[in-house]
């Protein structure tokens, strides 16, 4: 079977990789000149099923507000006139509820963990390395009531059966002795062994490579135009090398999905959510951390990537603006010298910032369509490389005839009643 693959972040790269391992025709198209040069360059760098939590919660209203007035804030909203951003925060706002935060959590962990499990099958078959680890986050509270308040999230990880470790400043030290020159300014942390650590870019890059080697052909520098439909069925994609035809589809382009598939029906709410980072070269090792802390107070996360520290965070409402703002790159070296002031030389750090696809209530969309030869890959929001090997196999299964091994329950558009305007 011939399948198209809109995409090559790091979940369209995934999704054609395991197509062509099933024996498929594959092809992908991207409007850059190579694979993972948006959302998937240089984020955080978490592979952190554990951490796969919506952001709609109970609390997190209240919460915003004092996010918006702190000086290192980790939300930022620019009042622009786009009703898409602000039904997308009403909805999310609707999600706010012990209800559905529960359901939401419920769907999300599943396919993060099985993802995690399909990443290190991968690893094991290909030898695949993009400065990988495997030695766990460890999220960092300032006060004990940021404490106090991870008791239900510790309830949902014994209930999937998620290692974890509540630790004091002696626990979380030996597990990052770098911290112990910065110890005091925490209560304590949750640690999660299970997670890792990686660079997205180095990965997609080499798994692209593998995916050639089987046979996958990869058009770049190719615009992306419309989708073309009839009879029930999509039967091409116009493009800017003309339109391009498949027995299959599937839709992986982030951020710009709704754009694409809402001319042909399909109304899904998926919002870009921008997200900054700072790559900083290592200059004491000691000094630097061992893998992924979260500083919860201001959602940032510190990753180890080799001989470098990416650090990550920042939820900013502006739509699609890729303006780099100083303000965000002074939080991302505050928490870095604040947590590890020997690590690493923010004087030399790289700045960057993408666009992550957040649904309302933080669950991906991954499945069927009203098309029966189109799927949808989109709305992981910061978990794209946390579910890309699993959504890659899900996608896989799905158009193979084989059933999934999880559950797709509630992760499909069927679960939004007014995604389907044919």
């Amino acid at each position: 079977m011939k399948v198209i693959v809109l995409g090559s972040g790091v979940i369209g790269t995934s999704v054609a990789y395991y197509l062509a391992k099933s024996g498929h025709e594959v092809e992908v198209i991207d409007r850059q000149p190579g694979p993972a040069l948006e959302t998937s360059f240089a984020n955080a760098g978490e592979v952190s099923p554990g951490y796969s939590s919506p952001w709609a919660g109970p609390g997190v209203p209240v919460k915003a507000i004092k996010w918006l007035l702190m000086r290192h804030s980790p939300l930022v909203i620019w009042p622009v006139l786009d009703p898409n951003m602000w039904r997308w925060g009403l909805s999310m706002l609707a999600n706010c509820t012990e209800k559905a935060y529960a359901i939401n959590k419920s769907r999300m962990v599943p396919i993060a963990e099985y993802s995690r499990d399909c990443l290190k099958e991968l690893r094991a078959e290909t030898g695949i390395g993009y400065d990988d680890r495997a030695q766990g986050t460890l999220q960092l509270f300032r006060t004990q009531a940021q404490m106090d308040g991870i008791a239900k999230d510790v309830e949902v990880l014994k209930d999937y059966k998620v290692p974890f470790e509540v630790l004091d400043r002696a626990g979380f030290v030996k597990v990052e002795p770098a911290l112990k020159l910065t110890q005091e300014k925490f209560v304590g942390a949750l640690r999660l062994p299970g997670d890792e650590t990686g660079d997205c870019f180095k990965f997609t890059n080499r798994l692209a490579e593998m995916a050639e080697a089987l046979g996958v052909k990869f058009r770049y520098n190719t615009s992306i135009d419309g989708i073309e439909v009839s009879g029930g069925k999509v039967t091409g994609v116009r493009t800017s090398a003309g339109t391009l035809t498949a027995d299959h589809y599937v839709t992986a382009l982030g951020s710009f999905t709704p754009q694409l598939v809402k001319p042909i029906g399909i109304h899904i709410p998926v919002y870009p959510v921008k997200g900054y980072s700072i790559t900083v070269p290592i200059t004491d090792a000691s000094g630097a951390p061992e893998s992924t802390i979260m500083d919860e107070t201001h959602k940032v996360a510190v990753t180890r990537l080799g001989d470098r520290i990416r650090v990550g965070g920042t939820a900013e409402l502006a739509g699609f603006d890729m303006t780099l703002r100083e303000s965000r790159r002074d939080t991302l070296n505050h928490v870095l010298t604040d947590l590890f002031p020997k690590g690493g030389d923010v004087s030399k750090a790289t700045f960057w910032c993408g666009l992550r696809p957040m649904t309302p209530d933080g669950t991906p969309i991954v499945g069927r369509t009203p098309y029966p030869n189109m799927m949808l890959a989109t709305g992981h929001g910061t978990l794209g490389w946390t579910m890309a090997a699993g959504t890659a196999r899900v996608i896989d299964d799905l158009i193979s005839g084989r059933k999934p091994q999880i559950s797709l329950d509630g992760l499909s558009m069927d679960r939004y009643p007014r995604a389907w305007r044919p």
